[in-house]
């Protein structure tokens, strides 16, 4: 079982949740997002405790290879690992934005596009976010929306409570809203395409790059009914929130001691502390806690763990 040092960034539309959610001794404020786990080059994950103390997400896959990840994550994404998880905290509204999708963004010189979901803690009354089109509208009409600031209008706005979970595929238009405060599961991409920022400017009084051209190239113009992924709150089991080809996420909420079984599963599997807190114990008589804001990353070896206390979860592999 593998803890990691956070990687805390401090954004201009960063809140002060984060810090005190965590129960991190940082002074920096505004901070946007704190990167649980990661393989993004620039931004590895590095071990906090135990006998890998010290070495980045990288080296561990280096070295444990598909034992780490497991034999089919090993085939298919090489030596890198093939999840990010955050959280963020948006005191402010986050950009309109547009992901790739992976044969978009092969073609556009990049590595890989982004599919991702949002598990939604406790936040702000009134908080709210953008996912999907509402209406139809045509590449042309875009533009148009885009350059006299009402691509809003065309965007289904959701308000947000904590529990709500939105499932965001390649292509799809979305934004995080003010006062949002949530989980965030994606591949490992750092690629992101502003559509619209509200005109706001920088720290320097610029205003923010939009990438316009790109972004118009990995939209999905479909529309949907309802984006918003819905399930039904169970007790001391798991229950699915989303399978995609990138990720399998479930929900735990928990106050009875439970044996998760992961003896067929050919991952990696990642426990992200929610509320509450626990101690999670492996097959190989490792233990240690979980609590709320807290990442552990099980390697693909891991038979099996026993969860003890009073804790809500999130449970994601490949």
């Amino acid at each position: 079982m593998i803890k990691f040092y956070p990687i805390l960034k401090s954004t201009i539309w960063g809140g002060e949740k984060i810090v005190k959610f965590k129960h991190s001794s940082s002074e920096m404020h505004q901070v946007g997002e704190s990167w649980e786990v990661s393989d993004v080059v620039g931004n590895a994950s590095i071990v906090c405790e135990g006998e890998q103390t010290g070495k980045s997400l990288q080296e561990l896959v280096d070295l444990m290879g598909e034992s780490l990840i497991g034999a089919e994550n090993a085939r298919r994404f090489g030596n890198e690992f093939p999840l990010l998880i955050k959280f963020i905290d948006a005191h402010d509204d986050l950009s309109i934005q547009v992901h790739p999708d992976d044969e978009t963004a092969i073609r556009q010189g990049k590595q890989r596009g982004k599919t991702e979901m949002w598990y939604v803690l406790e936040s702000d009354t009134g908080a709210h976010l953008y996912n999907g089109l509402k209406k139809k509208i045509t590449p042309e009409e875009y533009k148009e929306m885009v350059e006299n600031g009402t691509i809003c209008d065309a965007l289904a706005r959701y308000e947000v409570r904590e529990g709500d979970v939105f499932f965001i595929p390649a292509g799809r238009i979305h934004s995080i809203g003010k006062g949002c405060f949530v989980v965030e599961i994606q591949q490992t991409s750092d690629i992101t395409y502003r559509i619209y920022d509200f005109k706001r400017r920088d720290k320097n009084g610029n205003y923010r790059e939009l990438h316009t051209k790109e972004a118009a190239e990995s939209i999905d113009y479909s529309v949907k009914s309802d984006y918003r992924t819905h399930y039904t709150p169970k007790k001391n089991e798991g229950v699915e929130l989303v399978r995609c080809p990138y990720f399998t996420t479930s929900l735990y909420d928990l106050d009875e001691p439970m044996t998760i079984d992961y003896s067929d599963l050919d991952s990696f599997v990642i426990l992200i502390g929610l509320k509450g807190e626990g101690t999670v114990t492996s097959s190989n008589g490792q233990h240690t806690t979980l609590c709320a804001g807290e990442t552990i990353l099980l390697p693909a070896t891991t038979e099996e763990v026993r969860i003890e206390g009073t804790i809500k979860l999130l449970e994601t592999y490949v």
